[in-house]
């Protein structure tokens, strides 16, 4: 194994690390245990049915405002209205190496100050939450192609988004991706909580053959959205940053 310790050897601090990450979970067989959010949503609900099928994953622990309406071996579920105060759920909270945030909301028709708050607000405090908690989390964040990463751009919701990714990213985790979909087709006829989707997926499943075959790096499925993030769970990669084709790629 190529040394640290200067020289010609030498390699980046972070790939070295990288590399023992990979090699450690691959020989303990790690089981994935994760924290699944955003769940009763188009993605969410995509993702956590892969995640009941999917042998890497031993368990999963839901936390929504409403039942996903599902029982499984795999599964326990926590009905929580107020995400800004997770104080109750500090000891529910422990023991889990993975989190797929999959909660968001539309910024159509929404001020900058209330999309802010449900988009960054409340995802940083979930997310501090996880982190005082669970030291060696893997945290993966569902975000959205065109997100500004510089902050300074025009569009606000690529702003507010941004600004979430770089501070996920930052903010101390084992490790941390965010997930840049595009156009997502729903696997397992899972319906979309967008009044725009709603409108959308019909025409556009009837038509993804061929909008997958003129666009195959902005299309991915629900089903390849998990997979991916299962996969970054479990070896870790060098881009946090992910968007739709290397999602397909790493699925």
């Amino acid at each position: 194994m190529a040394s640290i310790n200067g020289g010609k050897n030498k390699i980046d601090q972070k790939y070295f690390n990288l590399y023992i990450k990979r090699i450690h979970w691959r020989k303990i067989k790690m089981k994935i245990k994760t924290i699944i959010t955003g769940a009763t949503g188009m993605v969410g609900r995509g993702v956590l049915l892969e995640c009941l099928r999917n042998d890497a994953v031993e368990s999963v622990l839901v936390i929504n405002r409403k039942s996903v309406g599902i029982k499984h071996p795999k599964l326990k579920e926590i009905i929580h209205e107020d995400f800004f105060n997770l104080s109750s759920l500090a000891e529910e909270l422990k023991g889990y190496n993975a989190c797929y945030f999959c909660l968001g909301v539309s910024s159509f028709r929404m001020s900058e100050t209330d999309y802010r708050r449900i988009t960054y607000d409340l995802t940083m405090n979930f997310a501090k939450t996880l982190l005082k908690n669970n030291k060696e989390m893997t945290f993966c964040y569902v975000s959205g192609t065109g997100t500004d990463s510089s902050e300074q751009g025009k569009t606000m919701w690529a702003r507010v988004k941004g600004k979430t990714e770089n501070d996920l990213l930052n903010m101390g985790f084992a490790d941390a991706y965010t997930f840049r979909p595009a156009y997502i087709k729903p696997d397992n006829n899972t319906p979309s909580q967008t009044p725009l989707y709603k409108i959308i997926l019909p025409i556009a499943s009837v038509l993804h053959p061929l909008i997958k075959l003129v666009f195959p790096k902005y299309t991915t499925t629900t089903n390849a959205i998990c997979k991916a993030m299962i996969n970054v769970s479990l070896e870790g990669k060098e881009n946090k940053i992910i968007e739709s084709r290397y999602i397909n790629f790493f699925s």
